[in-house]
């Protein structure tokens, strides 16, 4: 699903541009359909969305997102804000896009867009913007009709008018309980530690209704992770490089026929490699039902390179549980291993009145690094307190004030700092303290949360202490 919110914030600043724009005779920018000459030709709309969709037995729209989405494509790149943080469209003016679903009916229960009454649905808009990304988009859902049985087919066709517009017309065909695949499970080996290679047993369960002409395996690991074998059938990548988002990636292709209610694995394990610094790294695989011909867009995301070494080949697995099989197949690696995030603070001398300059600092003495990939980089936090007599007169902008449980300030200060945190990585953070009575060692201390264990392999050096006027140690 597309992010509109800035599109709601920002597009012709929600609307109430629009009309004070019209009501003045102000055109946009060249290209908008206001000014234009009548006989200006009609700006081509390409209507997007899959041109074949396979509709599992068991689909279930209510479980989240709709099954695809239909859209819009309007010439040109996406465009930019112009000096006033406005989008301008290609075209303002009613037009209406509609999405037919009858072609379904017998096949398919579908759930249209636009309040639609029965298989059809007519949905109303004014702006079309240059490329896709800030056009308006549909959901469709889909489940499978009353009696329908695998290999039933039926097409969607969606099809657009407006003035001074020219759709092309766009049909999705639609086929009930065709070939879908689940993975097979990994776990983590017992005993299983940094440095050491997995031996991934990848595989899937046809659980459709039809037979796959092909499939198309995507594995990928993050930072931590490399593949140090390859084979012929497959490409490899390397995403972000020297980045710590850098994901090593590989595309497989397989020929021949999968069929359904069949379990297949890899002939050969493949083996993923763990950094002596990996920690948690996300090890990923899925196998697609595309035939070996339709892998190119799922390369997109990389310079792919073609692997040497043998073939990688599928072979059938007899007697497969299916509760050994997931839609997604996800592994961290490795679960043991420790890092060491120390905490420095500072010293300073001064009298009443004078300002001082302290500097904290947070190091990863590692060994591993601190990616927390699973809750998006969250940032490590840590406590910063003012010595007695004195006042923070300038914190770094990732410092923020703290308040007592009265909603008061206490003069502390809550840092964050950003992860990934690399195996030998270092922040600082710069203060300043107006002393405001001199006090002979005065201490501030400088803490992780006191529930920070995690995975730190020396929690003494967790905290230390800003000293004014005064010895540190």
């Amino acid at each position: 699903m597309r992010n509109h919110s800035y599109r709601g914030l920002r597009l012709w600043a929600a609307g109430g541009l629009t009309a004070a724009l019209l009501a003045a005779g102000t055109a946009g920018p060249a290209g908008a359909a206001e000014g234009e000459p009548a006989d200006a030709a009609p700006i081509p709309v390409a209507i997007t969305g899959p041109d074949t969709y396979d509709l599992p037995l068991d689909a279930d729209p209510a479980e989240g997102e709709p099954q695809f989405r239909i859209g819009l494509r309007g010439p040109g790149e996406d465009p930019e804000p112009d000096g006033d943080g406005i989008i301008w469209p290609l075209h303002h003016g009613e037009y209406t896009v509609t999405i037919d679903a009858t072609g379904l009916e017998g096949v398919a229960d579908v759930e249209l867009p636009c309040d639609a009454e029965g298989l059809v649905a007519v949905c109303t808009e004014w702006e079309l913007y240059a490329g896709e990304s800030y056009n308006r988009d549909w959901g469709i859902g889909l489940t499978p009709a009353a009696g329908s049985e695998a290999g039933a087919t039926g097409t969607i066709t969606v099809t657009g008018r407006g003035e001074g517009l020219e759709f092309t017309g766009h049909s999705v065909d639609v086929r009930v309980g065709g070939p879908e695949f689940r993975m097979r499970r990994l776990t983590e080996p017992e005993g299983f530690a940094a440095g050491d290679t997995f031996r991934a047993p990848l595989g899937f369960y046809n659980v459709g209704g039809l037979p796959a002409d092909g499939a198309v395996l995507r594995f990928g690991g993050t930072r931590g992770l490399s593949f140090p074998q390859e084979f012929r059938n497959c490409e490899y990548a390397v995403e972000n490089e020297g980045s710590p988002w850098e994901r090593h990636t590989a595309l497989c292709t397989f020929e021949g026929t999968f069929e359904a209610g069949t379990a297949y694995r890899v002939a050969t394990p493949v083996k993923v490699r763990t950094a002596d610094f990996a920690l948690q790294d996300a090890f990923s695989y899925g196998f697609t039902t595309l035939g070996a011909g339709e892998a190119d867009r799922l390369r997109a995301s990389g310079e792919y390179r073609r692997g040497k070494g043998g073939k990688l080949a599928l072979r059938a697995v007899r007697d497969a549980d299916p509760a050994d099989y997931v839609r997604y197949a996800e592994l961290d690696l490795p679960t043991a291993n420790t890092y060491d995030l120390d905490l420095t603070g500072d010293s300073a001398h001064g009298g009443a009145g004078e300002t001082v300059a302290v500097d904290v600092t947070l190091e990863n003495h590692g060994p591993a690094w601190l990616a927390l990939l699973r809750s998006g980089g969250e940032p490590v936090t840590f406590t910063v307190e003012a010595p007695e007599g004195a006042t923070f007169t300038e914190v770094p902008e990732d410092c923020h004030p703290q308040y007592s449980d009265e909603g008061t300030r206490t003069g502390d200060y809550l840092c964050m700092a950003f992860t990934p945190l690399l195996e030998s990585d270092r922040r600082d953070f710069a203060f300043e303290l107006r002393i405001d009575e001199a006090v002979e060692g005065a201490r501030g201390r400088v803490h992780l949360p006191e529930w920070w264990d995690r995975q730190d392999g020396d929690p003494s050096d967790n905290e230390d202490w800003i000293v004014l006027n005064g010895a540190r140690g």
